[in-house]
């Protein structure tokens, strides 16, 4: 009888947290990683929602996306596994071979693209990922699986979506624009009050910027339609006339609908946000014009943008 051996491929693990966009960046990032890496790629969904600075839930179901979730043994979800996190965390400071793989950060928390040629020489059979890796550079080479890794599932209930029409019969530029930047989260009344304050300054500077964009794409683009996405449109209209159209889409889905809405225009007024980003780099649009501010990045990888995005001042 003839023997065959079978060969466990060895394992990536990618933690995935927070809101929607800085969840495609973790897992464009594992996904890209794991072929380089020759590793099979795994999922953790809930371990880090546990913890209570983690906002947003888990909406990577929603897409086609071929990586499994990990078994619960390798989560960190029960104290004892908390405790052995922590312990595999201070082990891994004096090994080689790291369990776990952190994103690099400098003393002022700020990151770049750097290589990673020495995981190959890891040879744990898992390897732990945690991390933003905000930058297309990690996952550029590998585009057009990402874009099927990044499709929609059930796309025909966005499809629906009485934008989605519009958006294909006219040239939409889109505008995306962040509110409530630094006071998402809970916090005491006078941190939220400073907070709240920043996040004001930080809108007047994308609203000083999507003015210049306009100006721009009212020159390059023949009868442009400008559609405003927001996650909160509290107080917008006082900026824009009534030829801007606010895209109120109030469903359970908001973010996922208008994503999918985003990625089928061909002109950006990308907003320093994760989710304003994928919006522009999930469009497939012959001719796709992307514009980005210059001076506004609240990412922590200075290489966030893209390099043949526009920059406006």
């Amino acid at each position: 009888m003839l023997l065959i051996k079978v060969i466990n491929k060895k394992k990536l693990c990618v933690e995935i947290s927070e809101n929607l966009g800085n969840q495609l960046f973790m897992y464009a990032h594992a996904y890209a990683l794991s072929k380089k890496l020759n590793r099979e790629l795994y999922i953790d969904n809930e371990s880090a929602y546990l913890r209570k600075k983690s906002v947003g839930s888990y909406k990577l179901d929603r897409f086609n996306i071929s990586s499994k979730i990990i078994e619960n043994e390798y989560k960190f979800l029960t104290i004892f596994q908390y405790f052995k996190k922590k312990y595999i965390s201070k082990l891994d400071y004096f090994k080689k071979n790291k369990f776990f793989y952190i994103e690099k950060k400098k003393g002022n928390k700020k990151t770049n693209y750097y290589n990673q040629q020495n995981l190959n020489k890891n040879k744990n059979s898992l390897i732990y990922v945690r991390g933003h890796f905000e930058s297309e550079k990690y996952f550029l080479n590998c585009r057009e699986a990402i874009l099927k890794e990044f499709s929609f599932k059930n796309e025909k209930q966005y499809q629906n979506n009485l934008y989605y029409k519009y958006i294909l019969d006219n040239n939409v530029v889109a505008i995306t624009i962040r509110q409530n930047r630094f006071n998402e989260r809970n916090y005491s009344q006078t941190t939220s009050l400073f907070l709240k304050n920043k996040s004001d300054i930080f809108l007047k500077k994308q609203i000083k910027y999507i003015k210049k964009a306009i100006s721009y794409f009212k020159n390059k683009v023949k009868n442009p339609k400008f559609l405003i996405w927001s996650n909160d449109f509290s107080n917008l209209d006082k900026y824009f006339n009534n030829n801007f159209l606010f895209v109120r889409n109030s469903n359970k889905s908001k973010d996922l609908t208008d994503l999918y809405l985003l990625t089928h225009c061909k002109y950006f007024i990308v907003s320093p946000s994760t989710f304003s980003w994928w919006g522009a780099w999930l469009s497939k649009r012959k001719g796709k014009i992307c514009v980005r501010p210059k001076n506004l990045n609240v990412s922590n990888n200075n290489d966030f943008w893209p390099k043949e995005w526009k920059s406006i001042l």
